[in-house]
């Protein structure tokens, strides 16, 4: 059985960007880097969909952003609370 193989974020993008270029056939950059087509066009795909949402609403997403940032800030109050409360408990 072969081992699988990892790929950088920087080498995906490498890929999927020469393949969006649409210079060479997918089967060709795929030669060229050592695997197989089909992952080419997945990464390719992949991009596709990551610069949709790079491009998408601004201002709605800067709500969830804020929003996550105020559910952290509650975490971060929540965990000070108990970790002053266990050190009253142990007498430090």
């Amino acid at each position: 059985m072969r081992k699988r193989r990892k790929f950088t974020a920087a080498f995906k993008s490498k890929v999927a960007l020469e393949a969006l270029r649409e210079e060479k056939p997918i089967s060709a950059i795929a030669s060229r880097h050592g695997i197989h087509p089909n992952q080419v066009s997945s990464w390719k795909r992949k991009a596709i969909e990551g610069m949709k949402e790079t491009f998408s609403a601004g201002p709605e997403r800067r709500r969830d952003h804020e929003a996550e940032i105020r559910d952290l800030h509650a975490k971060i109050g929540e965990l000070t609370v108990e970790r002053d409360f266990l050190s009253r408990g142990l007498g430090h």
